[in-house]
C-alpha cells in the first residue's frame, strides 16, 4: 500500500503531482458528511493525477473505490474516538513512511486524531493543512482555551474551514493575525442534475436528508411541519425524511402521537442514486439544523433544482440567496413562515427551481480540487520546519 518513494517534506515542482495523506477520525464505511467528503476529495485528487492515502481508525477494507486506506489498529473510546498519545505519533510515522508531500487533516468538534496528529505531523517536519468541517459554536471557548494551552494558532500549518461561517470563530481566536482559508466541500454538478417528473400539483412534497441525530434537529423539523399543515390546510403536504440515526424512535413516536402518519415518511438511508430519484418528484428541500457548517445535502438538492429552505446563519447561506435559490429563516418560527409561503406559492417554487437547474453551483469538484492543491503547495512552500511551541506540546506529539 506504500506510495512511490520521494523525500518527505521536499518542495514539489510547480505543477508536479503530489503525494497527499488525508487523515480523518471517521471514514467509510461509516456514513456521514466528513466521511463522504474526504472520500470524494481523495477520488478527485486521484483523477487529477495526485497520489492519495487515507489514514483513519475507522474499521473497514484496505481500499475503497480505488483509494488506499490505512486503518489504524488502536484503542478507541465509545463512538470510535482515539485517545492514546501513541496513536497520534503513529499517524505522523505513517505519513513519513509513505513519503507524503503534505498531510491534510479533517476534523469536526470532537476529532482528537485530526487535531493532535496534526500537531505531531507538523512538529516532525511534514507540511500540514487542517480543515474544520463543523461550526464550533458553543465549543468556541474550549478551542480558545486549547489555543492558550497549545498555541495551535501559531502552528506552522495552513488553517482552513469548509465555509466562511465555519472559519469565523477560528479567525476570532487568532485575532486576525493569520489567514484562515475556505476550502469548501465539493460537488459534481453534472451528476446532480435531475430531470423533474410531473406530479399532482395539489400535493407539495418536502424532502430532508440528514443523520437522525439531535444536532441535525429532525424532531424540530416534524414540529415545524405540523404547524405548516395547520396553517396551510388547503395544501396536501408530504415530508420525506431520508437518513437514519438514534433519533428515529423519537420521531416515530411523535408521528404516531401527533397524527402525522399521512404526512411524514421516514424513508431511511438511501444511496445517492436513490436520492436523485426522490428529488425528481420532490418540490422543496428543508434543512432545519442551526449548526450546519456547509450543508452538502442542501447543495446537492439545490443542484437537482429544488428550492432550499434553511437557516440564515449556517454555511448554506453561502450558496443559497434568499429568494433566489431558496428561502432563509432566522428562527424556527420564521422557518415555519417561509415554509408556509413556499408551499402555498407554486409560481415561486417553479421560479426558484428553474434558476437552480440552470445555474451551476460554484463549488464543482474540478475547482475545489484546485483550491485544495493550492493550499497544499502553500503549506509545502511556507513550512519552516521549526518545532511546535510550547515545548510540552512537542513532547506529547513526538517520540
Amino acid at each position: 500500500m506504500s506510495l512511490p518513494a520521494s523525500t518527505p517534506g521536499a518542495p514539489a515542482s510547480p505543477g508536479a503531482p503530489l503525494r497527499v495523506g488525508l487523515v480523518t477520525d471517521c471514514y467509510l464505511p461509516q456514513i456521514g458528511g466528513i466521511e463522504m467528503q474526504v472520500h470524494d476529495l481523495a477520488r478527485h485528487l486521484q483523477r487529477a493525477g495526485h497520489e492519495v492515502i487515507v489514514i483513519t481508525p475507522t474499521d473497514g477494507p484496505a481500499e475503497v473505490d480505488g483509494v488506499p486506506v490505512h486503518r489504524l489498529d488502536v484503542p478507541l473510546l465509545p463512538f470510535s474516538i482515539p485517545f492514546t498519545p501513541k496513536t497520534f505519533r503513529l499517524v505522523s510515522g505513517l505519513l513519513r513512511q509513505e513519503r507524503i508531500d503534505v498531510a491534510h487533516f479533517h476534523g469536526g468538534i470532537v476529532s482528537p486524531l485530526a487535531y493532535l496528529a496534526a500537531a505531531s505531523a507538523q512538529a516532525r517536519g511534514i507540511p500540514t493543512v487542517v480543515t474544520t468541517h463543523c461550526l464550533w459554536s458553543y465549543a468556541t471557548p474550549v478551542f480558545a482555551l486549547l489555543d492558550r494551552a497549545f498555541r495551535w494558532s501559531e502552528w506552522d500549518a495552513v488553517l482552513s474551514a469548509v465555509s466562511d461561517v465555519a472559519a469565523a470563530p477560528i479567525r476570532r481566536i487568532t485575532g486576525g493575525g493569520r489567514d484562515v482559508l475556505v476550502l469548501p466541500n465539493g460537488i459534481d454538478n453534472r451528476s446532480w442534475q435531475v430531470e423533474p417528473i410531473d406530479t399532482d400539483p395539489r400535493t407539495v412534497t418536502l424532502v430532508s436528508v440528514m443523520r437522525l441525530a439531535p444536532r441535525k434537529r429532525p424532531l424540530q423539523l416534524l414540529k415545524m411541519v405540523r404547524k405548516v399543515r395547520a396553517r396551510a390546510p388547503e395544501v396536501r403536504l408530504r415530508l420525506l425524511v431520508i437518513g437514519d440515526g438514534p433519533e428515529r424512535p423519537s420521531l416515530e413516536r411523535y408521528i404516531r402521537t401527533q397524527g402525522l402518519g399521512d404526512v411524514v415518511q421516514l424513508v431511511g438511508r438511501l444511496s445517492r442514486e436513490q436520492i436523485r430519484r426522490v428529488y425528481a418528484t420532490a418540490d422543496v428541500f428543508v434543512a432545519p439544523a442551526n449548526l450546519e457548517s456547509f450543508g452538502i445535502a442542501a447543495l446537492e438538492a439545490r443542484c437537482a433544482g429544488l428550492p432550499v429552505v434553511a437557516k440564515a446563519r449556517t454555511g448554506i447561506r453561502e450558496f443559497v440567496e434568499h429568494g433566489r435559490e431558496g428561502l432563509l429563516a432566522h428562527s424556527d418560527r420564521d422557518m415555519v413562515d417561509q415554509l408556509v409561503r413556499i408551499v402555498r406559492d407554486r409560481e415561486l417554487r417553479l421560479l426558484i427551481a428553474k434558476n437552480n437547474r440552470e445555474t451551476l453551483a460554484p463549488v464543482d469538484w474540478e475547482d475545489v480540487v484546485e483550491m485544495n492543491v493550492a493550499a497544499y503547495r502553500s503549506a509545502i512552500a511556507g513550512f519552516t520546519r521549526r518545532p511546535l511551541r510550547p515545548a510540552r506540546v512537542t513532547s506529547r506529539a513526538t517520540p
